[in-house]
């Protein structure tokens, strides 16, 4: 397993195979995927693991699953992730996050974030990183401010149909060239 980065509290690092059970566990929860257009069967997250290890392959970075140090406890991913729908911005570099219910509220979001943006301008030479949600999402919107993330506009989710509630979106970025992160 390797270790691509480490904060005051966690561990980004590889998937192990007993993170897809609990995985699967996050993906069911409608709390966590209230601003996604379904909740995730057992199959589709095993899926989405498995086009996670793919990005690792083709690009050798993507989303890196998050464990707390204090419990070796796997709580979910942070990370990066290349997008090309079709919108004026792509295609680009992505940094999301989706965490446990259990876990949020404790600064893990920001703090894994803050790392990876680090990780992603000191060791990957990544220029340019985006974030998106829906523009009901405002604790993930609050991450990306607290990242130093800047918002740049409101637009339409072409993986959605316009009527969509989940439709609207809100893009923020940051130059990696402007960031320079507190030690993490």
């Amino acid at each position: 397993m390797n270790i691509y980065i480490e904060t005051q509290r966690l561990i980004l690092r590889d998937w192990v195979e007993s993170d897809f059970p609990i995985f699967t566990k996050i993906n069911s929860d409608p709390k966590v995927m209230e601003f996604f257009p379904k909740v995730l069967n057992e199959e589709e997250s095993l899926a989405f693991v498995f086009r996670i290890q793919q990005e690792f392959q083709e690009s050798g970075f993507g989303l890196y699953a998050v464990e707390r140090k204090e419990d070796h406890c796997f709580i979910g991913y942070t990370g990066l992730h290349h997008f090309s729908f079709n919108t004026d911005f792509a295609p680009g570099i992505e940094i999301g996050w989706r965490l446990a219910y259990a876990y949020w509220g404790n600064g893990y979001a920001p703090e894994a974030a803050k790392a990876c943006l680090q990780y992603a301008r000191t060791k990957l030479g990544i220029r340019d990183i985006y974030s998106f949600t829906a523009t009901h999402n405002l604790r993930s919107e609050r991450v990306m401010q607290k990242i130093g993330m800047q918002y740049i506009k409101d637009f339409g989710h072409p993986s959605l149909p316009p009527n969509h509630p989940l439709y609207l979106h809100k893009l923020y970025h940051i130059g990696m060239n402007d960031y320079h992160s507190k030690s993490v």
